[in-house]
């Protein structure tokens, strides 16, 4: 049985469009089953196919949800685009959650460069833009970001030099300019990876770096959760990287590896978290009810999570540079 036949089986709206595709690493076509995935986290409709590819082995989403209805996924329900802000007598863990994952994210890119008033950062994938405001604030350094959605809001969204669109398509970005630029989620999601990744190639400095941060395929999370692992994430998530098709793709794309990390900013809790609830209770999480036991819960578990850069939880991060 060959993919859209398999994917045919599977119930999905009428009015979903969807593509077949070939594999983003090496564009052979032939593939096997690897499981099946749905939208647990808004509890959006749709069943969606993952394979690995029979050449090289990425996993990847096959058929994918045509570009123009995959933005309807990104919706205020999506995580990294809601505005939500009273959370209760929760608004202040909730707030310094959120503000902790940024100082993570300039955490962990300042042990591999040095920022300063004249550097130049460019956030790829930068949803309401907190980070690089962090990263102003801290360093004063010129931000820009780059996201294909076109309505987003944010206090001082404004001092963001913002780039809408697909990052790959984008005519405006000089060649050799940016000191630092991130990708914290974006690649998994992106629908030309290997792309983006060439792109960002052109556009960095010679000495600059090239962050890069996904869920790791090859995790004991997803050994626990399999199709309920919130790495899968469809229909959005297109590619899921275990390390080694991880660094191939950065290798193919014209980079150096300078450094692999086996965890991110992004707190691994969450999928242990998340991965949890979509087991017990399926798909469609509610935050207003759900936000009490998860800052509880990961109270419980901080002694396990002060060894999570230790035990390949979740998550991944490559530093990049230009092998040229």
């Amino acid at each position: 049985m060959n993919t859209m036949e398999r994917f045919e089986k599977l119930e999905n709206p009428s009015h979903y469009k969807f593509e077949k595709v070939a594999c983003y690493l090496c564009d052979k076509e032939d593939d096997e089953f690897l499981l099946h995935g749905e939208e647990d986290l808004t509890g959006k409709e749709g069943n969606f196919q993952y394979v690995t590819c029979s050449s090289c082995g990425l996993a990847y989403q096959n058929p994918r949800v045509s570009m123009e209805q995959i933005k309807d996924f990104y919706d205020s329900e999506y995580i990294a685009h809601r505005k939500k802000k009273d959370w209760g007598v929760l608004t202040p863990l909730y707030e310094r959650a959120m503000t902790k994952h940024d100082r993570d994210k300039e955490k962990l890119v300042s042990k591999y460069v040095s920022l300063n008033k004249d550097s130049k950062v460019l956030d790829v994938g930068c949803a309401v833009g907190s980070f690089l405001l962090y990263v102003k604030d801290k360093h004063a350094c010129h931000i820009s970001g780059v996201d294909f959605k076109e309505d987003l809001a944010f206090p001082r969204f404004n001092e963001i030099d913002f780039h809408c669109g697909l990052f790959y398509e984008q005519k405006n970005l000089e060649e050799n300019s940016y000191d630092l630029i991130t990708m914290w989620h974006y690649l998994e999601h992106c629908y030309d990876p290997m792309s983006s990744l060439e792109k960002a190639k052109k556009i960095l400095k010679p000495k600059g770096r090239l962050v890069v941060e996904v869920p790791r395929l090859d995790s004991l999370s997803y050994k626990i959760f399999k199709d309920k692992w919130p790495g899968v994430q469809a229909p959005q998530h297109t590619v899921m990287f275990d390390k080694d098709h991880f660094i191939a793709m950065a290798e193919k794309a014209g980079f150096k590896v300078s450094t692999y990390l086996p965890y991110g900013a992004f707190p691994p809790y969450f999928y242990l978290f998340a991965g949890s609830y979509f087991k017990l209770f399926g798909k469609g999480m509610d935050l207003d009810k759900i936000v009490a036991p998860y800052f509880m819960g990961q109270l419980l578990m901080k002694p396990f999570l002060l060894f999570e850069k230790k035990l390949n939880l979740a998550m991944q991060t490559l530093i990049l540079e230009r092998k040229d």
